[in-house]
């Protein structure tokens, strides 16, 4: 590998920081590599060559029906997670710059609001207008979107000590309340889908319909501990940013404590599962660790070593993640395929050819997005 420095006219261009972590938008980017079409290579795979091996993989990219964890259910969190380490660099650097808490906390509600509206425009379609009752207004961006908030509230009104206190906060104060209630009718400490207390909370509380009936994994209670997988990105964020450490030493203590929160999920998993449709406090711990584990990777490879030519190819993605991720709301991404590659497929044959135009796939959305990169045309929420 050989190392790759941004022009300064490069490094002002992202939508999310004004100082350049170059690994932030590299392992956003790598995170939505999966949901952009990377997930469907393998499965594919797996489905034209009836591999075990293949097969495991392809297992990864699928979520579990209720406990346990697949590395597919690390997407979402690890976006939320990267979202807060960009804080120190976006909120901070505003703050730096002389606007006041009060104007930064009305951007950053404005923010929540925006990916509220974008992840209701997502989950349901806009041909019609829907009664309210078959409208799912839970979504990923929303989660986002209000982690997001709460997140940089306590980061803006707290100190690094209260940001640790309120991360635990959340998270213990979310397994007592789910160990010691229930939906009636249920024994206290119930974890069903129809006996926990959250899903029953939404049932309540959130207007429209559930994604699953009876409960939403992006439900509206169990938004609590996800402010805690924010935080957590504020802490790594303003280690990286402020911290007297060497970068090396920081990326090193990104690692370390990421393995400590891994050790941890599995001893809380023991009492309280893993569980991403419940955001459990142990799945909490077992994301975070993972999300510290791959940013002290990318952080030390790419910032502190310097190796970045490689990332070039994820970084196009980070840098327009949430454009790519609704735009199958607007544009046949099929068809689209099928249009520039159809005749590589048919070329190929079966079976190889689903394996051909999955990478097809994502080609025509990386040129896309690379062609925006190129116009320095960013979707900024």
């Amino acid at each position: 590998m050989t190392a790759k420095t941004d022009s300064p006219a490069d490094i002002n261009t992202s939508p999310f920081t004004y100082e350049r972590l170059y690994s932030l938008d590299a392992l956003r980017g790598f995170d939505m590599f999966w949901i952009l079409g990377g997930e469907e290579i393998f499965h594919a795979l797996a489905k034209v060559t009836g591999s075990p091996f293949w097969g495991r993989i392809s297992n990864q990219l699928t979520h579990p029906d209720w406990n346990g964890f697949h590395l597919y259910d690390l997407i979402f969190p690890l976006f939320l997670f990267l979202a807060g380490v960009a804080t120190p660099y976006s909120t901070g650097r505003e703050l730096e710059k002389g606007a006041s808490k009060g104007q930064l906390v009305l951007r950053v509600i404005k923010r929540a609001v925006i990916l509220i509206l974008l992840g209701i425009l997502v989950n349901n379609t806009i041909k019609e207008l829907k009664p309210i009752h078959e409208i799912r207004f839970a979504s990923v961006l929303g989660r986002i979107g209000i982690a997001y908030m709460f997140a940089n509230f306590i980061y803006l009104y707290a100190n690094r000590k209260w940001q640790i206190a309120w991360f635990w906060l959340f998270i213990v104060g979310y397994w007592l309340l789910l160990k010691f209630t229930s939906a009636p009718g249920y024994l206290p400490g119930d974890l069903t889908m129809p006996g926990n207390f959250a899903s029953y909370a939404d049932r309540l509380i959130l207007p429209g319909k559930l994604y699953l009936g009876i409960h939403d994994p992006e439900g509206l209670f169990s938004t609590i501990p996800a402010i805690s997988t924010g935080l957590l990105g504020v802490l790594a964020g303003t280690l990286l940013k402020t911290g007297h450490q060497h970068q090396g030493r920081k990326a090193l203590i990104l690692a370390v404590a990421g393995a400590l929160f891994l050790i941890i999920a599995q001893v809380w998993n023991l009492d309280f599962p893993i569980n991403k449709n419940l955001w459990t406090s142990s799945f909490v711990m077992q994301v975070g660790g993972l999300s510290l584990l791959l940013l002290a990777f990318f952080y030390y490879v790419i910032d502190v070593l310097g190796y970045q030519s490689w990332a070039f190819f994820f970084k196009v993605i980070g840098m327009n993640s949430i454009l790519i991720y609704i735009s199958s709301k607007f544009i046949n991404w099929n068809y689209a395929t099928a249009g520039f590659f159809g005749w590589l497929g048919d070329w190929v044959g079966k079976p190889y050819n689903i394996v051909v135009m999955a990478v097809c796939f994502v080609v025509v959305k990386w040129m896309f997005l690379y062609f925006l990169y190129r116009k320095k045309a960013f979707l900024k929420v």
